[in-house]
């Protein structure tokens, strides 16, 4: 155990702690341009549909294969993301696989590059988004599990809101380099020509350096975790069997953090539903354009950003558990907001979904915080795993609620659906014991 806690102070020095947190910064690449404002509505486009169908029809084919693929990729995620986490614990092989699955998920990224806005690219553009989402979200898991490599215990809340916001100011520079390629005249300047949507695939192209030149830090500057000794020859199956193993002990000898495990998957559920839907509720509720869209992303990532700044100085102060009640609260006034007031048009969307917006920073960081302190520290991957799976087995919730109340009612409603779900996720959250930073 000495020697964990002396590799976690030794690797917490400003250069290591900043060179974890720049990778959030790196790989805000793909739920910002990929999945979130650029790629996912490209694919969408009513050009990759079959000929033949109405607008009404392309829109209707085009979305039913994008939530095929991802319910596909949430599954295979959740499948193996636990193992992915343990079997990097035990090998102490953290940074590699991070590395390795961060190069993945960016090659995925270029290659997008070559999907045209044609139904013969369509499921070449699905498949590589899905792939994509995986590669992710296994990088994910082991960079969070980092967290306690690089912050003293009394200072990983900081660290952790201090690398969300970093991703943030990320999200901000690609989503206005991006603007000016695709709408102000930066493609014509570069020489790309305005055919085959050459504009948005070139975007591809940077994002995919983007994430490779700036997760180049972490990979010198970070050092890699020691083995558990007599488990780095661990088989899959052996690791799956101590996987549920763990899991049900961890319901009877550590139920805070069971708990905390089923209260955070529902309410990020929530927190990730109002990012994937806001885009689409802009432009069906309130009339958007392309342009208004990406100029709301860049806002939203601001606020976001300086949220998650703002929740760094709070939260080794009161506490993750209330930071993230705060942020929620916080998030459902916003979206109340949006929904009581939508007669006023943009200025409701804009003004409201910005104030939401501020509070999803601070709720995520502090549920990565309060994960990583709920966990033992030679177990933050394997935890993290867990984190990862839960967060998909319940993943259906938010598109369920927004589906729900949209055929129901209309677009605007579907916000109430969202916001259903995070009034569950707090309410559970409530069950858990406060957890506060140590003093050292």
């Amino acid at each position: 155990m000495a020697n964990m806690t002396d590799r976690s102070v030794a690797s917490s020095k400003p250069k290591g702690t900043l060179s974890w947190a720049m990778w959030d910064w790196a790989s805000q690449s793909f739920p910002t341009v990929v999945t979130s404002f650029i790629f996912g509505r490209y694919i969408t486009d009513s050009a990759f549909a079959p000929t033949g169908l109405s607008p009404e029809e392309a829109d209707q084919y085009t979305g039913t294969w994008l939530g095929i693929s991802g319910i596909i990729a949430g599954v295979l995620i959740a499948l193996i993301a636990p193992i992915v986490g343990r079997r990097a614990d035990t090998s102490g092989r953290k940074k590699m696989w991070l590395m390795i699955n961060t190069w993945l998920f960016a090659g995925t990224i270029g290659l997008m590059f070559f999907v045209q806005p044609s139904n013969d690219f369509f499921f070449f553009g699905l498949t590589l988004l899905a792939v994509g989402g995986i590669f992710f979200e296994f990088a994910t898991v082991n960079y969070n599990s980092m967290l306690n490599e690089v912050a003293k215990p009394k200072d990983r809340g900081r660290v952790s809101q201090f690398g969300w916001g970093l991703g943030y100011m990320g999200g901000i520079v690609l989503l206005v380099m991006a603007l000016w390629i695709i709408q102000f005249g930066g493609a014509e300047l570069m020489g790309i020509p305005d055919t085959a949507a050459l504009s948005v695939r070139v975007v591809m192209i940077i994002s995919m350096l983007w994430v490779l030149i700036f997760s180049i830090p972490l990979m010198l500057n970070v050092p890699e975790a020691k083995p558990v000794a007599g488990t780095e020859k661990e088989s899959i199956f052996t690791a799956y069997s101590k996987l549920f193993s763990s899991l049900a002990k961890m319901s009877k000898e550590n139920p805070n953090l069971f708990k905390f495990l089923i209260s955070s998957a529902v309410y990020r559920d929530g927190l990730n539903g109002v990012f994937a839907y806001g885009a689409v509720l802009g432009g069906l509720a309130f009339g958007l354009g392309l342009t208004e869209i990406i100029l709301f992303g860049i806002a939203a990532n601001v606020v976001a950003g300086f949220g998650a700044f703002i929740g760094a100085f709070l939260e080794d102060r009161i506490g993750s558990r209330t930071v993230v009640l705060i942020s929620l609260v916080g998030v459902m006034l916003g979206g109340l907001g949006v929904f009581a007031f939508a007669s006023a048009g943009t200025i409701a969307f804009f003004g409201f979904g910005l104030f939401l917006c501020t509070f999803v920073g601070p709720a995520q960081a502090a549920s990565r915080t309060m994960m990583s302190r709920l966990s033992a520290d030679d177990k933050q991957g394997e935890a993290f795993g867990l984190y990862a799976t839960t967060g998909r087995a319940v993943s259906f919730l938010a598109p369920a609620a927004w589906t729900f109340f949209v055929a129901s009612f209309s677009p605007i409603w579907g916000i109430l659906g969202l916001m259903a779900i995070l009034v569950v996720g707090a309410i559970l959250l409530l069950t858990v014991k406060p957890v506060i930073a140590p003093k050292s």
